[in-house]
């Protein structure tokens, strides 16, 4: 398994507040979500290996729009608003709920979703609500465990194994893996997802 070089063209393309905004629906699209610091940006722009190809940020809750990026002229990777940030207005936290739920639900081009969390506070309550979604939308489902680096291999591994179980256990269709943005580990393993669901 070797990484996938054409992602290292990916180029960004539009935000779009609400899906309406959005480019138009057609092609495949694969879309990141997760909570606000999962490190759902550094995961795409390691995978990318562009550096600030989606915003990063200390402060979460930043990315409040639909980001598209251009793999090629068919495929496209799209960064969802962080979800679950406390200090962020309900009011906004509701939009962004909706436009997110509204893309997931209608969006023909999206093949499936990378749910992103942080390895030491995997499956939040909002997590398997964006699980559920998923579902519901009979969209493909990878879980990737982001900031391995900040666990033992043995703890890491642990982790994924239990996950793996409580995903099974709800009957939610879902692969697995861990990821370091710090070491580029689960590189190629997040590729090879990429390249299954957009054909390459």
């Amino acid at each position: 398994m070797k990484p996938n070089p054409l992602y290292y063209r990916t180029e960004f393309l539009k935000s779009a507040p609400i899906p309406r905004d959005a480019p138009p629906d057609e092609g495949l699209e694969v879309a990141f979500a997760g909570r606000s610091n999962a490190g759902k940006s550094s995961v795409i722009n390691t995978i990318t290996q562009r550096k600030n190809l989606a915003r990063t940020s200390k402060t979460p809750g930043r990315t409040q729009l639909l980001n598209f990026f251009q793999v090629n002229a068919t495929s496209r990777l799209v960064d969802l608003p962080g979800y679950g940030y406390a200090k962020v207005p309900k009011a906004m936290q509701k939009a962004w709920g909706k436009a997110m739920e509204d893309y997931l639900r209608h969006r023909e081009a999206l093949k499936g979703v990378f749910l992103i969390m942080d390895i030491r506070h995997p499956l939040t309550d909002i997590d398997w609500q964006m699980a559920d979604w998923c579902a519901h939308a009979n969209l493909q489902l990878h879980l990737v465990l982001t900031k391995a680096d900040k666990l033992s291999r043995g703890a890491a591994s642990s982790t994924l194994l239990q996950v793996r179980r409580s995903v099974e256990a709800e009957g939610v269709v879902a692969s697995t893996q861990l990821f370091s943005a710090v070491d580029r580990s689960g590189l190629e393993e997040a590729h090879s997802v990429l390249d299954h669901w957009l054909g390459f």
